[in-house]
């Protein structure tokens, strides 16, 4: 496994089980804080293209499978970043408390980075676990990409939401039907954890896969994070990361969903963040310190499964 930190926030490089990581040279710290501006819930092209720069002048450095960690889920279209340095057929499983399916604005965005992925030749579908939030409630007035549903290019997995009212027609899906105006989703909290990850594996067209975590997936008492968050149990999520690593080559992972301070530079990614995020509050001490101990779990689980 490769250790890699983009530290775009603060949030994650000054965590003991990353900077411990990080000062024993067993995982590498991509200085990326002078681009924060321009990444956070929007990308601008500039700031992408640096990034990448950045990013392959540690591709050298280390060996394994590479696992990022960068913070904010506000930066969770880093992920589409990453993704475009794959070079060969991949499935993306995304485990999220949203979708991020969003289709308008066509920008590299944190709601609509699974568009951006689906744009990319070598990625074949996105797997989406664990949603919760309002992404569902009327996904069209939303602008969700329900066609990419009904195609089977997006396999969305709620925890638990109620039925979606839909206008359009969307036909029945592994992961919903749809009876008259209404989309019924299958709410995974009713279901066999291992019963599910069984039909999760067979249902991935590739032997390759991408891990992509976003923690705002898990309760309040396993993360703090600057969106609202689902119910997944992270022995679920541990559960699935194993059973995926076991069955399919992984070839890539990232996580975000760490809490940090939103600064923006500019008026409108301050007016998105306004509009879009859960009212702001200020996490104390000893609620960003479950932050570190999931991360410092997710690493174990990486470095079990990865070696």
């Amino acid at each position: 496994m490769r250790l890699r930190v983009i530290d775009l926030d603060g949030s994650v490089a000054a965590q003991e089980p990353l900077r411990r990581r990080i000062d024993a040279g067993t995982a590498a710290c991509i200085d990326a804080a002078d681009l924060a501006g321009a990444m956070r819930i929007v990308a601008s092209r500039r700031a992408k293209v640096e990034l990448l720069q950045r990013l392959g002048q540690c591709d050298g450095e280390g060996k394994g499978v590479p696992v990022f960690f960068y913070g904010s889920g506000d930066f969770h279209h880093v992920t589409s970043v990453l993704l475009g340095r794959v070079e060969e057929p991949v499935t993306v499983v995304h485990f999220d408390n949203h979708p991020d399916w969003v289709s308008f604005p066509a920008t590299v965005n944190c709601g609509a980075w699974v568009n951006r992925a689906l744009e990319l030749p070598q990625v074949h579908k996105v797997v989406t676990i664990g949603p919760c939030s309002d992404d569902l409630v009327r996904p069209e007035w939303q602008f969700a990409n329900l066609r990419a549903v009904a195609e089977g290019r997006i396999a969305l997995y709620p925890w638990r939401h109620e039925p979606s009212r839909v206008w359009g027609r969307y036909g029945k899906t592994a992961s919903f039907r749809q009876e008259s105006g209404h989309l019924h989703w299958r709410n995974l909290a009713d279901e066999d954890w291992s019963d599910f990850l069984d039909e999760l594996i067979t249902a991935i067209p590739t032997s390759s896969v991408w891990l992509t975590i976003d923690k705002d997936v898990l309760g309040p008492g396993d993360a703090c994070t600057n969106w609202d968050q689902g119910e997944l149990p992270l022995r679920h999520l541990l559960a699935a990361v194993e059973r995926l690593a076991s069955e399919r080559r992984i070839v890539g992972a990232d996580v975000c969903g760490d809490w940090s301070e939103p600064r923006f530079s500019d008026p409108l990614r301050a007016t998105l963040a306004y509009f879009d995020h859960p009212p702001r509050f200020r996490p104390t001490p000893e609620q960003l310190s479950v932050n570190a101990r999931i991360n410092a779990s997710l690493i174990d689980c990486f470095q079990r499964v990865l070696s």
